[in-house]
């Protein structure tokens, strides 16, 4: 069974919840541990005013007990605390469209008469969800060594300097910082971008990088174009609201490169095949080469702007400015987490993929006998052959 889950709910009703199938018995998993990044979820210097509303905690009604997993469909429930504003209240129409948000392409796919169901739906308040199976997956990557963390690279035109900082630095440098950046000067200087955005009604973007480390070679596949890991990774980070373009390693930067550039020779280093550079962002052919995973990824200015923007009064049929709806000024430093729990969700997927296995304890012998990138894992027979009888 292939690990997978599902969520659910709206941004305003009662909770959100998901359903994580496929996760082998025996981890250790409480409470406490998925809080932790829920409370990540909620911080970060440029976030809207409801995170001073929602205390995020999860309830754990299935798949778990006497603290470890039991291998049986794990149902994860985080409620809104909102909800009580809303709950039996008379809401005001929702007819006109904000660019950039669902709410038009929602009502034309699903034919509302009302655009508040897209908003409900299409709202990062369902990344709560996600976050908190990731941190589950993130436990079951840390019983094999696997670590997967984040920052922020960039807000608007702000970019961080982080030339020969080691990635494990730049996570807990990360969170020390307001807008989860490694870099002190750039972190002081997005804060006042931030800043200025507020007093404009304006929002930002900026570029969030995801690493993971400790991962063996070979988890992926080239065989079908929907195993490919890179792919598999590209999708599940794009999956997130306001995430529109996603690279693994500099993917830009080395497309100006010749081809003897822009690749990671391969050497010799006792027993170890290594490399020198990662060029391919740990990932080659779709499949893990045993290198760091690195990934960059764009996020867009949000829709929800304080100052008004064209469009269209769906009733009328006249020209129009957007209303506010609550929502970040810069969602950037919140969304690290949920960029690493999706990472974390797609590697679990592939790490059991390639181990098989029902529990904890199954599983961990598998993982000591993967071949390694080493001359003693990879016997060659020198023998000429006849790939394709006549």
């Amino acid at each position: 069974m292939s690990l997978r889950f599902l969520t659910a709910g709206e941004s305003h009703g009662p909770a959100i919840t998901a359903i994580l199938e496929g996760l082998p018995a025996g981890l250790p998993l409480s409470a406490e541990i998925i809080n932790r990044e829920l409370m990540r979820r909620q911080q970060g210097y440029g976030s809207g005013p409801r995170m001073k509303i929602e205390k995020d905690e999860v309830v754990i009604l299935s798949g778990v007990l006497d603290g470890k997993s039991t291998g049986a469909p794990i149902t994860l429930m985080i409620e809104n605390e909102d909800h009580s504003a809303w709950k039996g209240k008379s809401i005001p129409p929702m007819t006109i469209p904000r660019p950039g948000h669902a709410d038009l392409v929602g009502a034309i796919k699903y034919g509302y008469s009302d655009l508040r169901p897209s908003l409900e739906r299409a709202s990062a308040r369902e990344t709560t969800a996600r976050v908190a199976v990731g941190a589950i997956c993130k436990l079951l990557l840390a019983q094999f060594g696997v670590q997967v963390g984040g920052y922020v690279a960039a807000i608007g035109k702000v970019a961080a300097n982080l030339e020969g900082m080691p990635l494990a630095a730049r996570v807990e440098k990360a969170e020390s910082s307001p807008v989860r950046c490694p870099d002190p000067a750039a972190a002081k200087t997005m804060m006042a971008h931030i800043e200025q955005a507020i007093q404009e009604g304006n929002t930002l973007g900026g570029i969030i990088a995801v690493f993971a480390l400790g991962l063996p070679p070979g988890l992926g596949s080239y065989a079908h174009w929907d195993r490919r890991l890179d792919a598999r990774l590209g999708a599940a980070i794009l999956s997130i609201p306001a995430i529109k373009g996603v690279e693994i390693g500099p993917a830009f930067e080395i497309s100006q490169l010749s081809g003897t550039e822009a690749q990671d020779e391969i050497f010799v280093q006792g027993p170890n095949l290594v490399r020198k550079t990662n060029r391919a962002g740990g990932i080659e052919a779709g499949i893990t080469n045993g290198q760091p995973v690195l990934i960059r990824a764009a996020m867009k200015p949000i829709a929800s702007t304080l100052t008004p923007q064209k469009t269209v009064d769906l009733v009328t049929g006249q020209s129009a400015q957007t209303s506010y709806e609550r929502s970040d000024i810069c969602p950037v430093p919140r969304a690290v987490p949920i960029l690493e729990a999706m990472v974390a969700f797609t590697l679990a997927e592939a790490l059991l993929e390639k181990l098989g296995g029902d529990s904890i304890d199954e599983i961990k012998p598998r993982f000591a006998n993967l071949r390694r990138s080493s001359l003693s894992d990879l016997p060659m027979d020198d023998k000429d052959r006849v790939w394709w009888p006549r």
